[in-house]
């Protein structure tokens, strides 16, 4: 039976604050062109170690063209064409890559790069680098695998940095995971200064322009809202922490991958939602959200901008060329 719009329920108005910056970075932009340019120059398949980024949408879109997603190079052939992921490798993988005369192409976002440059650089100075980060995530395992194992230490929390007991105190070095919380790392790098006045920081800070920028696009709208969506993935770090921003700012917070994973129960009682999105998360996904939202709501919607970013990565000179 077809309800006739006069008995549909009116639909309640919904202030929608969407922030900017939001969603795809140039690191994320540059992998995904990166793949994209390698799948029109070799043909398909080619593959991809690891996700290229966090986004499940991203990824299938991907193989949808003709790229395989595996985990190890054990799981890529003979003759193939191969890309390392946006999170960067350990140095074993592309030494690897070479011994078998693969044809690689490294996707590691220029910041990641610029991080494991500064290891390598702290270690050949004689220096213990403690690294802050999230154990297990990708950025770490290719930061560590940069140097001797050994010569870096992981610290998560302030708890771990209050407990930390190096070999030589007055010869330490700190770099940080490009994907955190600036909040919680402005607090571990302060204990860390605490306890050892001579350590070594980086010149300019390793968190990405990217993080950061996000997470102050949520603070300058979260006193607004009475509820905040992010789009990302679960094991997208930087859209985690955006909701954890969130939270901090006083509101509840929601992660969701598509529009269909809105819960409209989550919208009772609130009359200002905000609105962001990861890193590695692209624009339609933030249309098909507030689309959604306007099944059920008369949505007004207003951009909230905080920075503007400008920010663009070459491509490697083997795909420019191309």
């Amino acid at each position: 039976m077809t309800i006739s719009p006069e008995r549909l329920p009116p639909r309640l108005p919904l202030r929608l604050l969407v922030a900017a910056p939001r969603g795809f970075c140039a690191g994320v932009d540059r992998a995904i062109t990166i793949v994209e340019r390698a799948l029109e120059i070799y043909g398909k398949p080619v593959y991809v170690r690891h996700e290229i980024v966090h986004n499940k949408y991203v990824v299938d879109a991907l193989k949808e063209k003709g790229a395989v997603f595996v985990e190890t190079l054990d799981d890529v052939p003979d003759d193939v064409p191969v890309v390392f992921s946006a999170h960067g490798v350990p140095k074993a993988v592309p030494d690897k890559a070479a011994e078998r005369g693969l044809d690689y192409i490294d996707a590691t976002c220029p910041l990641v790069s610029k991080v494991h440059r500064q290891a390598e650089r702290q270690v050949q100075s004689g220096r213990h680098i403690v690294f802050i980060g999230h154990k297990g995530h990708p950025e770490v395992i290719g930061t560590f695998g940069q140097v001797p194992e050994g010569n870096m230490t992981l610290v998560e929390t302030k708890e771990d940095a209050e407990q930390l007991s190096p070999r030589d105190p007055a010869n330490l070095a700190f770099l940080t995971q490009t994907t955190l919380s600036v909040d919680d790392t402005k607090a571990i790098i302060a204990v860390l200064e605490r306890r050892f006045p001579s350590i070594i920081g980086p010149r300019g800070e390793d968190i990405c322009y990217a993080t950061s920028n996000r997470q102050e696009a949520v603070k300058a709208i979260a006193a607004a809202c009475d509820l905040m969506l992010v789009i990302g993935a679960p094991n997208s770090s930087n859209s985690l922490r955006l909701v954890e921003v969130a939270e901090r700012e006083g509101i509840d917070a929601k992660l969701v991958q598509r529009g269909g994973d809105i819960d409209f129960a989550w919208l009772e009682g609130v009359g200002t939602l905000g609105l962001t999105a990861g890193a590695s998360a692209p624009e339609l996904l933030v249309r098909e959200v507030v689309d959604r939202l306007a099944e059920r709501f008369d949505v007004e919607e207003q951009v909230i901008e905080s920075v503007k970013e400008r920010m663009v990565f070459k491509l490697p000179r083997s795909l420019e060329a191309a």
